[in-house]
């Protein structure tokens, strides 16, 4: 993404530094994070300082690469070990962190190098999937189409490009004029926060819309497509992805409206049947209570918008059943989502 004039990656590493964009600023502040321990990036994780589905997939790579630097000759493999469950405990629904991590110790159990080298590569593969998801996802685009996003799926929620805005941005660049409507995505706004952030930053054209607006545009006919990412799909096509996306394929469905999933093979879980299997993170109350951000002179406050004496229920995901989904915009193509075309899309 470019920045002030700047490309930056999502996330990379130096040396045994981990630097990533933090995202709790965001859009209000720009700041580079620097993780020195795989226990700080493990926190960066669980805290949403990195965020999307295959940002924290590297992230956690890079952690278990820290971990492998760090681990004394004695010990090792056990260091290794507790590493490895530190890193999966931070956000239990997001498959690519499991992915990464399984990846990078398998090649930590080699050599520290080799370690590295894997986050490193796992970080360079997820550009590349993310680019040809892009590509994949761009016929699906004319002249002035109009898409509903939910959530964050750009650059920020990768290492690079993103999966639900990357058509958009190959769209746009080709001259198509797509239209946008930002779902903000409460409770954490990150549709309002980073997409729109992202979008100004493109010079797209869009406009933030309150979440429970979506079934009136839908009915006014001003939405022609909706493009989501995901967290973690089974091995059936059902998805987990931010809650409320089951929502929008509801109304999709209803308004006869083509609903896409945009997301690599490592957000495949193979060994998960189906979505009842898939584990749904639960989060804390503050972020449906609260809310932060700047005020005029530009302090940063945190507030209470709910009745703080009333409990909250906050599930960081749902899940949509395949059959409400049109497809999956992949690094292969666009496939339809039943388990024999993700059995040979993963085994491709």
């Amino acid at each position: 993404m470019i920045v002030n004039k700047k490309h930056y990656r999502t996330i990379w590493m130096e040396g045994t530094d981990v630097k990533m964009i933090n995202q709790l600023g965001l859009p209000f502040s720009f700041s580079i994070y620097t993780s020195t321990s795989y226990q700080q990036t493990a926190h960066a994780i669980r805290t949403m300082v990195v965020r999307g589905a295959g940002a924290i997939g590297a992230a956690a790579g890079f952690a278990m690469a820290q971990a492998a630097l760090a681990a004394p000759d004695s010990g090792y493999e056990t260091c290794l070990a507790q590493a490895s469950e530190t890193i999966k405990a931070t956000r239990p629904t997001a498959y690519d962190l499991f992915y990464s991590v399984d990846r990078v110790l398998k090649a930590a159990l080699k050599s520290r190098e080799e370690a590295v080298n894997e986050a490193q590569k796992l970080a360079n593969l997820n550009v590349q999937a993310a680019m040809a998801i892009g590509n994949s996802g761009l016929p699906l685009f004319s002249q002035n189409t109009r898409v509903l996003t939910h959530c964050n799926a750009g650059w920020l929620a990768f290492v690079d490009w993103g999966t639900a805005l990357s058509p958009i941005y190959l769209a746009s660049r080709q001259n198509l004029n797509p239209f946008v409507w930002v779902g903000e995505t409460r409770p954490r706004g990150q549709g309002a926060r980073l997409t729109a952030w992202e979008l100004h930053n493109e010079n797209i054209q869009h406009n933030v819309i309150a979440d429970n607006t979506v079934a009136s545009l839908m009915s006014q006919g001003k939405i022609d497509l909706v493009i989501t990412g995901a967290d973690r799909i089974a091995r059936n096509g059902d998805t987990a992805n931010k809650t409320g996306t089951l929502d929008r394929a509801i109304l999709a469905k209803h308004f006869n409206i083509p609903f896409y999933i945009a997301a690599p093979s490592s957000t495949f879980d193979p060994s998960c049947p189906d979505g009842q299997a898939i584990p749904i993170e639960a989060r804390g109350d503050d972020e449906v209570t609260h809310q932060t951000g700047p005020d005029s002179s530009g302090q940063t406050h945190t507030i209470a918008v709910v009745n703080t004496e009333s409990p909250v229920y906050n599930p960081s995901f749902d899940v949509t059943p395949s059959n409400l989904i049109t497809g999956f915009i992949t690094e292969q193509g666009i496939i339809t989502p039943n388990e024999q075309n993700i059995s040979q899309f993963l085994s491709a």
